[in-house]
């Protein structure tokens, strides 16, 4: 007889996606190359609004959700994996196109593996998780543009207590940067504090309405939130300087002008994790493995059970977790 085991299914129920806990078996999964047996997943924001029912998330259904994977090759049909592999999965569509991370086991294409780095254990790779990810990819986006420097000017982390703000501040702040965290929790303060921040910037004054034009601040900024705030980061962003923008837990609209990009030469670069090429990956992986403390990335951990997953999703689209948080598979 199959193996039963859990997983997290979207699914539709009167028009809307619901989620719950479903019995599976591997005959159920998709049927790519590679058999992946899950140990660890994590919890991002868009895996809150795809299971708390916030956002429409999944493009099909039904769906297993979860964007990240860590776990151990057991069957493969491809030259590029054995069995035995310790590999690492993030994006390439899971939990919106493609069957996700929340099961025991789950097949996936070759070409979406990365292998565990040596520097990480699957848990650490699934606390840096997909935030953790994009956050190097931005850092690494920021210094390829080559106008900030360490120790000269400031650099903006916004939604800064937030998965990807957290590992911003972290890497930023190792590799000698001055640090400013834009917050509206002060109770995190302490917290950003340990991972490198200098000082704190009130989110409601990035939130506030957009000028096109202000005092030149950032020689360089990491945006998670979007919207107005993203504008006003833009409008503070010194001459010939850049911003590196991935989320949109704000708003996915920019209330913006071309005037800090046409009189002060200023550069908004969207990054992308999803679909980021093979090369982008390693370097984020490499940055992450090179930079990031692993003190401060287990002070930004918190790890739970699957069984879990509806009550955190809600917590994290209400704002109410700090950090990364990992979850437990097998």
């Amino acid at each position: 007889m199959s193996e039963i085991f859990t997983a997290l299914m979207l699914e539709d129920v009167d028009g809307k996606p619901r989620a719950g806990f479903r019995e599976i078996t591997k005959a159920d999964l998709p049927d790519n190359d590679v058999l992946v047996e899950v140990a660890y997943s994590s919890l991002n924001y868009k895996d809150g609004l795809a299971i708390s029912g916030k956002g429409r998330i999944a493009r099909r259904l039904p769906m297993v959700a979860g964007i990240d994977i860590a776990g151990t090759v057991v069957e493969s049909r491809s030259p590029a994996w054995k069995a035995g592999d310790k590999v690492v999965a993030n994006g390439w569509g899971m939990s919106e196109t493609e069957w996700g991370a929340y099961t025991r086991f789950q097949r996936l294409k070759p070409e979406w593996l990365i292998r565990l780095p040596d520097a990480f254990t699957m848990e650490q790779a699934m606390a840096i998780g997909t935030a953790g990810y994009t956050a190097a990819l931005c850092v690494d986006a920021l210094e390829d543009w080559g106008k900030i420097q360490p120790g000269k000017g400031e650099v903006l982390v916004t939604g800064a207590a937030g998965g990807v703000g957290s590992t911003a501040v972290s890497l930023l702040s190792s590799k000698g940067y001055a640090v400013v965290a834009s917050t509206g929790r002060a109770e995190t303060h302490d917290y950003l504090r340990s991972l490198g921040a200098t000082s704190f910037l009130d989110r409601a004054e990035l939130a506030s309405e957009v000028r096109p034009l202000q005092k030149e601040r950032w020689t360089g900024a990491v945006d998670s939130v979007g919207s107005t705030t993203l504008a006003n980061a833009l409008a503070q962003t010194v001459y010939g300087c850049a911003v590196a923008a991935c989320g949109l837990a704000g708003g996915h609209d920019l209330p913006a002008t071309v005037m800090p990009h046409i009189l002060r030469s200023v550069t908004l670069i969207g990054v992308d994790s999803v679909f980021a090429p093979q090369a982008k990956r390693e370097r984020a992986w490499r940055t992450l493995a090179d930079n990031l403390d692993r003190t401060k990335l287990a002070a930004m951990t918190e790890t739970h059970k699957m069984s879990e997953l509806p009550d955190l999703a809600k917590r994290i689209v209400a704002g109410q977790i700090r950090g990364r948080v990992v979850i437990e598979i097998a």
